[in-house]
């Protein structure tokens, strides 16, 4: 049977994971001759992660798929231990990339480096996180869980609706935000150049 929660995690995963490779993609490329532009879409980008996964794609795992799994499947624990130490820190983490991103943009090229340092520890980090998620407790979820706990994880992850996934139309609150990423954003995120 499929899990519809199953494939919005790894939809929400892939949306992200090409996020972050857009962001890499410019923060190694610099803003060049445009930084308004490039301050702005890499703030915008910084937000969404901070108001979508942050805020409802990590809860719905910390809460209702990873203490299931970890019932069932003892031997996880670790792993699901250092994603929960991962989400807990993980709002703070953003936070501080977003603080040092707005040091570089209203301080200069002198806070450069502080940023892209701690930039590139937040990517590896957070494509390692999804990783583990992907191929330890995702699976283990596939061979352990109930069709009640499924169906319980199917309802709540259904009213995630990232738009950046692809596959449904922003909120009206957070249109203008996605149109701001959609049209300035490099490829593969964005159309932008």
């Amino acid at each position: 049977m499929k899990h519809t929660s199953l494939q919005i995690i790894r939809d929400e995963h892939a949306s992200l994971a090409a996020m972050l490779q857009s962001m890499r993609m410019m923060v190694d490329r610099g803003p060049a001759d445009n930084a308004e532009n490039f301050f702005d879409v890499m703030r915008a980008m910084l937000f969404y992660i901070d108001e979508f996964p942050e805020r409802l794609h990590h809860p719905k795992e910390s809460n209702l798929l990873f203490p299931r799994v970890a019932k069932a499947v003892p031997h996880v624990m670790g792993t699901v231990d250092r994603l929960e130490r991962d989400h807990m820190h993980s709002e703070k983490s953003v936070r501080d990339v977003q603080h040092l991103l707005l040091s570089w943009e209203l301080l200069g090229d002198s806070r450069r480096q502080a940023f892209t340092d701690a930039f590139k520890q937040y990517v590896d980090a957070y494509l390692e996180h999804m990783r583990l998620e992907e191929e330890v407790i995702l699976p283990e979820a596939e061979k352990v869980l109930t069709e009640a706990d499924w169906k319980e994880l199917d309802a709540a992850f259904e009213t995630n609706c990232d738009p950046l996934t692809g596959k449904y139309p922003p909120d009206p609150a957070y249109d203008r935000l996605f149109t701001r990423i959609v049209m300035r954003a490099p490829a593969p995120i964005g159309l932008g150049s």
